[in-house]
């Protein structure tokens, strides 16, 4: 084979990676915690307090935990990382992504594999009636995003966003099933479950999530049990390999 198709055979071989990335341990602050789940912009992605699973949830666009098992300890919240990489400005987020997998996989020595099964989860589907939301304007950036648990505001967020952080706050895996692309202006308000004995009740003035979701997006979450994609760890070290 030619000198330069076997220097591009090898190049396609390779798997994508960030032009350099940083994985560190963090160090654990009993009294303050805040997680960066994942954000990718301008070609760098940083992920800050993480768990493990919660950065191969973010590689592999998972948004819960019951769709990722493995050793316990890479859920552990005593065992958290910080991820900063670096990209050409207009590297795609999916690819982002996929080099997200690529470091991973090198920096923990990552071993996966992918099984079928049965796990109870909502999906978000579209509603019986006319769609709620409009499309976000050209040009915004989401600068104005505000999640908290029983209100959703965004100028922009794609359905896939929604459902994540939706997941979240319900403690279950969601489903995006809409059909809806590209991003979109949110502002969504119900009345939260008490999460401790100590919480105060729902407030009787706002609607159900479900109800929430019909009433003021035009969208319905419908409850589901059936095999779901699960990424397996069958191998990972906690101590990440240098940078």
């Amino acid at each position: 084979m030619p000198v330069l198709l076997a220097a591009i055979s090898t190049a396609l071989a390779q798997p994508p990676a960030f032009d350099v990335a940083s994985v560190k341990a963090e160090v654990i602050t009993p009294d303050l915690y805040y997680a960066n789940l994942g954000r990718v912009e301008h070609g760098e992605l940083n992920m800050a307090n993480v768990t493990l699973s919660e950065a191969v949830r973010f590689a592999w666009g998972i948004n819960n935990d019951a769709q990722v098992a493995g050793p316990d300890w890479i859920k552990d919240k005593g065992v958290r990382y910080r991820i900063d990489a670096k990209a050409p400005p207009d590297t795609p987020r999916e690819q982002a992504l996929l080099m997200l997998r690529t470091l991973l996989t090198e920096r923990f020595q990552l071993q996966t594999h992918i099984e079928q099964r049965e796990i109870a989860h909502l999906e978000l589907v579209p509603g019986k009636k006319d769609l709620k939301i409009q499309p976000a304007v050209e040009g915004s950036d989401g600068s104005k995003n505000e999640n908290s648990y029983g209100h959703i505001v965004s100028n922009r967020m794609t359905m896939g966003m929604l459902t994540t952080i939706l997941s979240r706050f319900l403690r279950q895996p969601i489903l995006d099933r809409t059909g809806l692309q590209g991003a979109w202006v949110i502002d969504l308000a119900w009345a939260p479950e008490p999460r401790t004995p100590l919480e105060a009740p729902a407030d009787p003035s706002r609607p159900s999530i479900y109800a929430a979701v019909q009433e003021q997006l035009g969208l319905r979450l419908e409850a589901r049990k059936t095999p779901l994609p699960v990424i397996v760890v069958d191998r990972a070290e906690r101590v990440p390999i240098g940078n």
